[in-house]
């Protein structure tokens, strides 16, 4: 089957691969001749294109003497014609010709068997056309890839998929090594997208268009309308062939395929009309392959280069020259660091007498470990862009076209690359800049989809099997309003149904559906084993009066909430007994005590002001003493008779009257809310109070709250009794926990509050809401259908038809207010000290003036040169007589004179001194 052929293609005009590596040849003999194999099918699509390129190869280094400086290549070609078993034996034909490199092969498959052979005799293996993820592991270490891994184009579907808001992908795949590890790694790729592979629609290699026909017929009926292909290039049209024949490629699909689909387009020159007509709208993946002067080069000498049946130029002519040029740059580098070219006998290949395989005649390459090593150190630009290997074995910089197929070819949108993403910006300057795979950051041009359609399309369908939607609703026997089983159709009927009902008749696409009650109607249902059911996909949905919690979110996707809840206390009141003293509960014992010597320290103020002005502050002492108790507390009322005359005692009266006014005001409005209010009371006064009590707890059948309450609030499950409907709760809370009933229920909002609407204000919630939640529609997880409720609750909110529903089914009475505690109508010392510092500032103020004001005038008064004492002016028909003295008593009564007296006092004796001689004496005298 062999065929060994000499390269013969010259070109004066061949690209040549980048400058780097290049080295002196060393002092060490140099073989003449070097055998190189190539292997691939002929006739595919790869291998038309490929096989030019190899020549051109071949003949652009044997031709240039500065690489192998007098070696020569000696090309060996042998066809797999695509059959793994004919690939392992032209492999083994090809390796006992002593190759010190094989060149291939194409397929997947085929390499996984062939490495085997190369590993056991350390023949490198530099395959341009096997892009399976799997060949970079460990097991193959001979193996080198010489084009882009398919681990890399997988994640750029994925980020595809995300980046169109897509949650679930159909895989058609060519059922070999290449077809099942592709979508292997597609589906972790998804995985890390919060998406993932709803069905893997595989079918065999070569298989027949009736059976490509079966498959596609099948996931047809599935939810699902994006479709992910992944075969191989020689076969892939049937799938669009079959496809558009039952209406597949119409609007609302999604067809992505890889890059199997531009490598057969290339390599049609120029496209068949047919073949385009059944692609219009598919995105497809392309090798990037930069536009460098060596890969321009090499494109305008392509037509010289094809032989007979070559078709089209495609990437992987260019991986296939650049794995020849690899093979010969590494090849001189070994040389030149002392490498040689032998062969040796593999022990384990000896023939024994059973054995009819001559086997013997394979040998080990003794320098192929060193060869290897040097092929995965090279780095050079070839025609297909950088030669450079990661530690993993994989090209460096990977990079796709992503091309929307549109009229008569393909049209490029956009990039990807695994460094920043999905991008319109070319990837060389992409890898110039930082990292950026933000998802707000990813951007294509726009996609035309099929059936001429710019619209992203949904994704995804009911699915078209004759089956409707199963949606399990709680057959409850409490609190029917919420959700309840009916005689005519659709079955069950209440406020979630009608939400959820108005919810679907907005969407723009009908839901077929039907109701099943879930529940023996004896008891209420356990809600959470009803979201497991739909978590197990025993049922599409769940409708009802469902919390939203976090362990349930973890297992199921719910709808935007429709309604809030949260978790409440309720419990019995009564009327409190009337208190003689209930006047003073409005203010604190603090309160008091500071509001009343505020009282009197402001009256005190004002009668020190007022004393020297104002007849009416001045009398007897015990007159004086009453009169400050009357007018600091006839302020409170706004009723003291007195007037201010003094500047500074109206200044601090203004301030204290603004203070009274605040005070009263507080007062009459907490002995208002106390009157009132609190005339019904409860000992529980709250969750915290319910805790720590030993009372029963009352519980609705099947709700969330007993698993709450005991593994969160680590309440004792003996201390919670289970209560079925609204006339266990009345009895429960009227019988109170000494007589077998509960001090009080905890259950949810929307429930407590129909409960109390018909109870005659005998029950109230206690505390507050300590838990926040809501109700919502329960589907299994990564369900488009929540997505699109989501948005139509959001809708029925706006317009608000969802306070319609609930006016309609769950009207309310007015006894939902909670009960407040005593103390928290009580005012303190808090409240009101900012008031009284600026009172007490004024008073200071204004006495701190006053003073002054006495200390000049009584500096006046006295004279310099006197002794420092107050001078008494006596009344009688003698002459005038002065009389000095010092004591503070005579300070007092010095103050406690009035303010006319003292004025008319520095009146005269300003008088004399302007009379009398500088030496004489300066006397008082008492006023006639």
């Amino acid at each position: 089957m062999g065929a060994t052929e000499n390269s013969t293609a010259s070109s004066s005009s061949r690209p040549m691969a980048g400058t780097g590596n290049d080295t002196v040849p060393s002092s060490s003999t140099r073989p003449s001749i070097v055998n190189i194999g190539v292997l691939f099918t002929y006739n595919s699509v790869i291998g038309r294109s490929a096989k030019p390129a190899i020549l051109a190869a071949i003949d652009d280094v044997n031709s240039d003497s500065s690489i192998l400086h007098g070696t020569k290549f000696k090309v060996i070609f042998h066809d797999t014609n695509c059959s793994g078993f004919l690939g392992t034996v032209e492999a083994l034909e090809l390796i006992q010709n002593d190759v010190v490199a094989a060149i291939g092969p194409q397929s997947s498959g085929i390499s996984h068997v062939i490495s085997h052979v190369v590993n056991e005799l350390q023949v490198p293996l530099l395959s341009f056309g096997s892009t399976d993820p799997t060949l970079s592991a460990l097991q193959y270490p001979y193996f080198v890839r010489t084009t882009q891994s398919d681990y890399f184009q997988m994640y750029a579907v994925a980020d595809l998929v995300d980046h169109h808001g897509w949650r679930e992908v159909i895989a058609i795949f060519v059922d070999d090594d290449y077809g099942r590890n592709g979508i292997s790694i597609l589906g972790d790729a998804l995985a890390k997208k919060r998406a993932k592979i709803s069905y893997k629609a595989a079918f065999s290699p070569g298989a027949s268009k009736s059976d490509i026909n079966d498959v596609l017929v099948g996931v047809n009926l599935m939810e699902s309308r994006v479709y992910v292909v992944h075969v191989n290039p020689d076969s892939g049209l049937n799938v669009f062939s079959v496809a558009k024949s039952l209406g597949m490629m119409t609007s609302g699909y999604v067809w992505i395929a890889t890059d199997w689909l531009p490598s057969l387009l290339d390599s049609v020159q120029p496209p068949d009309p047919n073949t385009m007509n059944l692609l219009q709208g598919v995105v497809a993946l392309r090798h990037y392959t930069p536009d460098t002067d060596l890969k321009k080069k090499f494109v305008s000498r392509w037509n010289k280069l094809k032989h007979d049946g070559t078709s089209g130029f495609n990437s992987y002519a260019l991986y296939a020259y650049d794995s020849i040029w690899l093979a010969a740059r590494a090849l001189d580098v070994f040389f030149n660091e002392g490498g040689s070219i032998s062969f040796s006998n593999d022990p384990k290949l000896q023939e024994t007498n059973r054995s009819t395989l001559h086997l013997s005649s394979l040998r080990i390459f003794d320098g192929g470990s060193q060869y290897l090593k040097t092929i995965l150190k090279m780095n050079f630009t070839g025609v297909s862009g950088k030669i450079q290997f990661d530690l993993d074995k994989n090209f460096v910089h990977p990079a796709y076209d992503v091309l929307n197929i549109l009229g008569t070819g393909p049209r490029r949108v956009g990039y990807w690359t695994n460094y920043s993403g999905l991008s319109i910006v070319n990837p060389e300057i992409i890898y110039t800049k930082p990292p950026n795979t933000s998802t707000s950051n990813q951007r294509l041009y726009s996609i035309i989809w099929p059936g001429e359609t710019a619209s992203t399309p949904r994704g995804w369908v009911f699915p078209n099997n004759g089956k409707p939607l199963r949606i399990a609703v709680p057959n409850r026997v409490s609190y029917k309003d919420f959700v309840a089983k009916d005689r005519n159709p659709p079955g069950v009927r209440g406020f979630c149904v009608d939400i959820f009902e108005a919810a679907i008749n907005l969407l723009p696409y009908a839901v077929p559906r039907t109701y099943e009650l879930f529940g023996d109607g004896k008891r209420n249902p356990e809600y959470s084993e009803l979201v497991n059911q739909v978590a197990e996909n025993k049922f599409d949905a769940a409708v009802g009066d469902i919390t939203i919690t976090t362990n349930r979110t973890k297992i199921v996707d719910f709808t935007q909430p429709y309604l809030e809840s949260g978790l409440v206390v309720v419990a019995p009141v009564k009327e409190a007994k009337s208190s003689p003293w209930a006047f003073l509960k409005p203010f604190t014992l603090p309160m008091w005590l500071v509001t009343a010597g505020f009282f009197l320290f402001v009256g005190a103020v004002v009668w020190i002001l007022e004393h020297r002005l104002n007849h009416e502050f001045r009398g007897p002492p015990r007159k004086q003493i009453m009169t400050i108790f009357w007018f600091s507390f006839s302020t409170m009322f706004f009723s003291h008779r007195e007037n201010t005359v003094s500047t500074l005692g109206r200044f601090v009266l203004i301030i204290w009257l603004f203070v009274v006014l605040i005070i009263n005001s507080s007062y009459t409005a907490s002995l208002t809310s106390i009157l009132t209010v609190q005339q019904l009371t409860s000992r529980i006064e709250g969750i915290d109070s319910l805790i720590s009590s030993n009372d029963p707890i009352g519980v609705q059948d099947g709700s969330f709250a007993w698993k709450y309450l005991t593994n969160e609030l680590n309440i004792a499950e003996s201390r919670l009794v289970k209560l079925k409907n609204q006339d266990d709760y009345g009895t429960a809370l009227r019988l109170g926990p000494k007589a077998g009933g509960v001090a009080a229920i905890v259950d949810e909002l929307p429930y407590i509050e129909l409960f109390m609407s018909g109870s005659n204000c005998q029950y109230r919630t206690v505390g507050q809401e300590f838990t926040k939640s809501g109700w919502g529609f329960a589907f299994p997880r990564d369900s488009p259908l929540a997505v699109d409720l989501s948005t139509a609750i959001l809708q029925l909110s706006e317009n608000g038809d969802l306070q319609k529903y609930r006016k309609k089914w769950l009207a309310t009475g007015e006894c939902t207010m909670q009960i407040n505690e005593e103390d928290a109508n009580r005012l303190s010392l808090t409240s009101f000290w900012g008031l009284f510092l600026i009172s007490g500032i004024a008073c200071f103020i204004a006495l701190t003036v006053f003073f002054l004001r006495v200390c000049c005038q009584f500096r006046k008064f006295v004279p310099e040169g006197e002794e420092v004492g107050e001078v008494e002016e006596i009344e009688s028909a003698t002459p005038r007589r002065t009389i000095h003295t010092t004591s503070f008593k005579d300070l007092l009564e010095f103050v406690d004179r009035k303010e006319a007296e003292i004025k008319q006092i520095l009146r005269r004796k300003s008088s004399d001194k302007n009379h009398a001689s500088p030496s004489s004496d300066v006397q008082c005298h008492s006023v006639p």
